[in-house]
């Protein structure tokens, strides 16, 4: 019995990771209204180093369409300015010497359109992580018995996997349909 824990514990840890990657690369996605998430890929350059935004300012959001990034140190608002110039988020900073804020842009329709779908292509990935995980967990079942387990621990341990896999199917559609409504509300 040992065994097919093993392979459960293993086949829920790749699947969890799974979600947890799209979660995160879901929140990365602008979707019309302010979220500090995504300035989390930008680079400041602090005395030399590379460091994060929220490393040298404050960042927050004041209301729905602004973000707001209030320096430590006044000195930084060139380069911090600069970072998001260079980075591919694509909105123009403004400062007043001392804040600079970012006002985002309502979406288009097709650029809607044009998220969700991305959106999708994620979800999808992380669906074929999910299943994957199943296909290994499976595998290594199957090879268990031929190393000795009996096939009604391995067709147990199989159905089990197979409820795992479609919890963390339903999450990851949970997941989907959220950002998919939080692109599309106006």
């Amino acid at each position: 019995m040992n065994d097919v824990k093993f392979y459960l514990d293993a086949a829920e840890k790749k699947m969890q990771e799974a979600v947890d990657f799209l979660d995160d690369t879901l929140a990365h996605i602008r979707a019309g209204k302010a979220n500090v998430k995504i300035l989390d890929g930008i680079r400041v350059n602090y005395y030399g180093s590379p460091v994060p935004i929220d490393n040298v300012a404050n960042v927050s959001t004041p209301d729905q369409r602004t973000i707001a990034i209030m320096p430590w140190e006044r000195n930084m608002i060139g380069a911090i300015e600069k970072a998001i110039i260079d980075s591919n988020v694509g909105i123009m900073p403004i400062n007043n010497g001392e804040v600079i804020r970012l006002n985002i842009p309502p979406l288009t329709e097709e650029r809607r359109k044009l998220l969700v779908k991305d959106s999708k292509a994620e979800s999808e990935k992380a669906r074929v992580s999910i299943r994957n995980a199943r296909r290994e967990a499976i595998e290594g079942l199957k090879k268990a018995v031929k190393e000795g387990m009996s096939e009604d621990v391995s067709k147990d341990g199989e159905e089990k996997v197979q409820k795992i896999h479609d919890k963390f199917m339903k999450k990851i559609d949970e997941i989907f349909a959220a950002k998919e409504k939080e692109i599309l509300t106006v």
